[in-house]
């Protein structure tokens, strides 16, 4: 078993598509088109608030079922960052056509991402190797993805909506802000990478794909 750069234990990678928590990821992005779709019709808003919300919980559990049964694989280290980023794209893309949620804040995710992906997928494409996804991130998406529909039910003015739009924006605020904290981290990653060229690991944050 591999070590990350905290210290703690990294299950081991396994080469196979065919994985449960690859489904789960697949079944995210399926579910993608249905709750875009609730969220702009009128009168079913609040059942594509709470569909994304348990696509939300499908982040945790497909990467704890990885974790705990030996199905960590190649694909899927690429998979569930995808995912992540393409569910809430579409959601924020949903709530700001019904005027649930500001361009200016959605534009601060969508950009941010953007610009990791398109790295991303350059440093994967002409070196072979691929970011390892850090804590810091998976714990802003946490924070987004659950303080952006708890935004956008306040803003439709939905049951409890005098909480939640005030929750909503604080868990945005942290989490946009430990966004960018990892951005800057994957930038750093990026750099020591193309520093160090094929032979870069990284300290375990950066491996030589597939």
């Amino acid at each position: 078993m591999d070590h990350d750069q905290d210290g703690g234990a990294r299950p081991a990678t396994v080469d196979r598509i065919a994985t449960l928590p690859n489904l789960i990821s697949l079944i995210r992005v399926l579910l993608m088109p249905v709750f875009v779709a609730l969220i702009l019709h009128e009168g079913t808003e609040a059942a594509g608030l709470v569909l994304l919300a348990a696509v939300v919980a499908t982040d945790w559990v497909d990467g704890y079922v990885a974790r705990h049964t030996g199905q960590v694989s190649n694909v899927g280290k690429v998979l569930d960052p995808v995912a992540d980023r393409l569910a809430l794209t579409a959601a924020l893309a949903a709530m700001v056509a019904r005027d649930a949620f500001p361009l200016w804040a959605a534009l601060l995710v969508i950009v941010r991402d953007g610009l990791i992906l398109v790295a991303g997928g350059v440093l994967l494409l002409s070196m072979r190797l691929r970011l390892e996804v850090r804590w810091i991130g998976k714990a802003a998406t946490f924070g987004l993805m659950c303080g952006i529909p708890l935004v956008a039910w306040g803003e439709f003015g939905l049951p409890l909506h005098e909480a939640t739009l005030p929750a909503g924006w604080v868990l945005f605020g942290a989490g946009i802000v430990l966004y960018y904290a990892a951005a800057v981290l994957y930038a750093m990653d990026m750099t020591n990478a193309v520093r160090m060229g094929r032979n870069a690991s990284s300290g375990g944050r950066i491996e030589r794909s597939i």
